[in-house]
């Protein structure tokens, strides 16, 4: 936490060649409120999404489905009871919008968990056992790897059909080769580390090695870079619904609200308006945890990021 050299000069300058202890405290404090600040709100956001989500019932002032003929794209404050207006259903946009936080953040933590349940097994058994069956897995992942994540996912959704289900999946295995190659990289950094090799020693299995000794001193790592594709996630999310290849109506997230308010831009900007900070603000706050705590995670194993980064 020591300041530099033209911090220290102009501060010794003010003070006549002493720089009081209640300068350093000023000065320390101001480095860990623009260190944590970031984190901090993303934090108190993504708080505020996940309970917005679970008590979706409680806090939508109308059911998401009903239909206010009278109230049919009224801005917001209509009627006194729509605050955020309505759609061209005349149903109630607030409503729409907090119960599409279940969808979207359900999806995108289910969508990292079946990334992360796939490629993380995959990455530490090529890593680990090299040979032909790193050369078989590298290879799968590298043709996964040749295709966008929204395009992958847009193939995978577009062959089994739009469900919750087939969209968590779809986006899932979009995901899994960014688990499989971190994953890689870090086992071939950890299993040149004596523990390993005493491991071997003593006869330990490899399957008790991978999944006892390499996969734990894996896990900040990567819970770091799932955090960040949770992000990743939620925009694919809101991409196959805005396309139309999301969870079917009149199931609301926060992608179809937007593409159902997109023909009325124009004239009823409110539709698209909301959603769209309710995706901005979602991603901004996971990207703010994960940026936050990425610097750590990749000082502990930056052996295992270069390897990745390199492709080797």
């Amino acid at each position: 936490m020591a300041l530099t050299g033209k911090q220290a000069s102009s501060s010794l300058a003010a003070t006549g060649g002493e720089l009081s202890a209640e300068q350093w405290r000023d000065s320390l404090r101001r480095r860990r409120w623009r260190k944590y600040f970031p984190m901090a709100c993303g934090v108190v956001l993504v708080l505020l999404m996940l309970l917005m989500a679970a008590l979706a019932p409680w806090l939508a002032p109308l059911s998401p489905s009903a239909q206010f003929s009278e109230h049919v794209l009224k801005g917001p404050g209509a009627g006194g009871k729509h605050l955020l207006g309505t759609d061209e259903f005349g149903r109630d946009l607030l409503s729409r919008v907090i119960w599409g936080a279940r969808v979207s953040l359900q999806v995108g933590l289910a969508a990292v968990v079946v990334g992360f349940i796939c490629g993380v097994p995959l990455g530490i058994m090529a890593g680990f056992l090299g040979g032909k069956v790193e050369m078989g897995i590298m290879r799968l992942t590298d043709m996964l790897m040749a295709f966008p994540t929204l395009l992958l996912a847009l193939i995978i959704v577009a062959a089994l059909g739009g469900s919750l289900f087939n969209e968590i999946l779809a986006i899932g295995i979009a995901l899994t080769p960014n688990f499989v190659r971190l994953s890689r990289g870090l086992a071939l950094t950890i299993r040149e580390n004596d523990y390993i090799m005493a491991a071997r020693a003593l006869g330990c299995t490899q399957v008790r090695i991978m999944f006892r000794h390499i996969l734990p001193n894996t896990l900040s790592t990567l819970v770091v870079i799932a955090t960040l594709d949770i992000a990743s996630a939620i925009r694919t999310e809101a991409g196959l619904s805005f396309l139309g290849l999301g969870v079917p109506p009149p199931t609301p997230s926060w992608g179809n609200i937007l593409s159902e308010g997109r023909q009325y831009i124009k004239c009823c900007s409110w539709l698209t308006t909301y959603s769209g900070l309710a995706i901005m603000l979602a991603v901004l706050a996971l990207q703010s945890d994960g940026g936050c705590t990425t610097r750590p995670a990749r000082s502990a194993a930056a052996g295992g990021v270069k390897s990745v980064v390199s492709g080797q």
